[in-house]
């Protein structure tokens, strides 16, 4: 349900200034929902590339962008970060002379194990550090591919480390509920076991059937992709995500990845073994209760919002 249908729009904004660090799909899509909710009273981006920053200031959903990611932060109340995690540390050494003190950072990234680690130890005094992973997202990237309805009825989850001021958390829990999301809070490592199977695996399944078929001979490729059936588009679709942030995962999120990733396989091995000995009973129950898992996922809401159907549900408000 959108804050709009529930009356969640803030009296006031969250906060006076929000910095962007990172302005592709799910940056872009941030600022514009901030923007649209009242939820902060200026929104400033970053990005390293010319073409991005020329891009998004064309858009128009943010009042300033900065090529110097510290030029960026300077006098921001919450600075989000939101690129690829493999630069997380090279950024909180970039702008921790230049937070203000009593400053909030967050984050997106969907590994949480490594935030503290990359980031907390270069933040000064008087920093909160809350990090955050809202569950969202297309296989699109840039600062044209976000829409403000991204976040609209799909959970947030926060990984606070204990003894992180309580306030700095409501904050950045108001801003997401103020977006349309569901908070939900847990510990880091139970978040990365959660999105290892979640999310993490299945995404590297995708881009492993899709490599499977651009490696076979050039005619059979050119039929696979001439003839492709729902289900291979769908890999494709999620294979399609931005490959700079996966590789980031699977690196920042080994161990959750691994250990899921061995079951998988054993899980395989035995579908393989009852496809050879002919167990249709084997498939059957197996086809049959992962389908209620499906279902679950259909009436939870959970399928991925893409901007065509945002555009319905906003025109619907």
């Amino acid at each position: 349900m959108s804050p709009e249908a529930t009356g969640a729009e803030p009296a006031a904004p969250i906060f006076r200034r929000l910095t962007l660090l990172g302005i592709g799909l799910i940056g872009s899509s941030v600022a514009r929902a901030a923007r649209k909710h009242g939820l902060a009273g200026e929104i400033i981006g970053h990005s390293r590339r010319q073409e991005t920053r020329d891009e998004a200031m064309a858009l128009g959903f943010l009042d300033r962008v900065e090529a110097d990611p510290a030029a960026a932060v300077a006098g921001a109340d919450a600075v989000m970060i939101c690129a690829p995690m493999g630069a997380y540390e090279q950024l909180a050494k970039a702008i921790a002379p230049a937070l203000a003190p009593g400053a909030v950072v967050t984050d997106v990234g969907s590994v949480k194990g490594m935030v503290a680690k990359t980031i907390a130890p270069y933040l000064p005094a008087g920093v909160h550090l809350v990090p955050g992973h809202p569950i969202a997202g297309t296989e699109h990237s840039g600062p044209s591919a976000g829409f403000a309805e991204l976040f609209i009825d799909r959970w947030c989850v926060l990984t606070p480390e204990p003894g992180v001021d309580p306030q700095a958390v409501a904050k950045v829990e108001a801003l997401w509920r103020g977006m349309g999301m569901m908070v939900e809070k847990m510990t880091a490592e139970h978040h990365d076991r959660v999105l290892a199977i979640t999310s993490h695996i299945p995404h590297l399944i995708a881009y492993t059937i899709v490599g499977t078929a651009s490696d076979m001979e050039e005619a059979t490729q050119a039929e696979v992709i001439r003839f492709s059936a729902g289900g291979f588009r769908d890999f494709t679709r999620i294979a399609g995500s931005d490959p700079v942030m996966w590789r980031d995962v699977f690196l920042t999120n080994k161990d959750a990845v691994l250990e899921v990733l061995q079951q998988f396989t054993e899980d395989l091995v035995r579908l393989q073994r009852a496809i050879r000995r002919g167990e249709g009973d084997t498939l059957q129950s197996w086809f049959t209760r992962t389908r209620a898992i499906r279902r679950g996922v259909v009436d939870a809401h959970q399928e991925e919002m893409e901007p065509e159907k945002a555009a319905r549900l906003t025109k619907d408000d």
